[in-house]
């Protein structure tokens, strides 16, 4: 096994497998919630996958699925006209909806969000919206005392669908991959800068068009790309909408930074002759954990 098929074989199997139950829990929802502010059963009409398994990006044993569902602007009214707090209320009446079907389930609304946990672990977080003339939704907050505010995910997912053609199918695989080292190296930085930054370098990354021969050089040099970030910066703008995507200072560039130096060595290993090809993958094991074949 070469190295193009190392990275082949690492990038497939940190995808999501369970598509098909993310999909009938999701459908599921769907229904219920049209059911109940739409008059009709469709399982798929004002609803979205968002965050990061609506951008494609996110990796298998990920916990948290984010959707949104479109509500009809009569509630926004209602509910904005509200002298305490409207916002929670909302929030209230979705959870009541969605404990129709879940029953026996953890429904529970926070915040900004109604949730509910399966047993195997992945929590769905429903964003109740409203459609704006812009293609934006306002959606509600219900912290300090209630109030609006304003989410832009479709170019996000435009924007990162659209350069991953344009880079031969590398930006997602990268997204996944930096997700991997993210878990194994416990390093607090959220999906969507993650996805921010690799879409900020690889589209002045020289072999963006090549293939998984490359990836070893394309990790190095992402891992070299975030380690050099100003580690007094706090937020970045996200592709598509350009929403300020915020991180505490310093973060994450530290550990970039060696595990740039643990690249180094397993290319080092790769590029020896003989070979070593087995000191390379344990080096990449070290950055990406054991989902890196050995």
């Amino acid at each position: 096994m070469g190295l193009a098929n190392w990275f082949s074989a690492f990038c497939e199997s940190i995808r999501v497998q369970d598509s098909g139950t993310i999909s009938t829990r999701y459908k599921a929802i769907t229904r219920r919630l049209n059911t109940d502010f739409w008059n009709t059963t469709s399982d798929t009409s004002h609803s979205l996958y968002v965050g990061s398994y609506g951008r494609n990006t996110a990796i298998e044993g990920f916990s948290d699925l984010d959707m949104v569902f479109e509500l009809p602007a009569s509630l926004y009214h209602r509910y904005d006209g509200y002298s305490g707090n409207g916002q929670s209320a909302l929030l209230q009446v979705v959870r009541s909806s969605m404990q129709k079907t879940y029953s026996t389930s953890s429904v529970g609304a926070d915040g900004q969000i109604v949730e509910v946990s399966f047993k195997d672990g992945i929590t769905f977080q429903v964003v109740p919206v409203f459609n704006n003339n812009a293609g934006s939704y306002t959606f509600p907050d219900s912290n300090d005392g209630g109030k609006w505010q304003t989410t832009n995910p479709r170019p996000e997912i435009k924007a990162v669908h659209d350069r991953n053609i344009l880079c031969n199918g590398n930006l997602i695989p990268l997204c996944r991959m930096v997700r991997s080292w993210k878990r194994e190296w416990s390093v607090p930085i959220g999906g969507l800068l993650v996805d921010t930054l690799a879409y900020r370098f690889i589209i002045g990354w020289p072999y963006r068009d090549r293939s998984y021969y490359y990836y070893d050089l394309m990790c190095r040099d992402f891992f070299e790309y975030m380690a050099a970030q100003d580690p007094t910066q706090e937020y970045w703008k996200a592709p598509g909408s350009g929403q300020w995507v915020y991180c505490a200072k310093g973060q994450f560039q530290y550990k970039a930074k060696r595990c740039y130096n643990i690249a180094l060595e397993a290319i080092k290993h790769e590029t020896a002759n003989p070979r070593r090809e087995w000191s390379a993958k344990q080096k990449w094991r070290e950055i990406f954990g054991t989902s890196y074949p050995d």
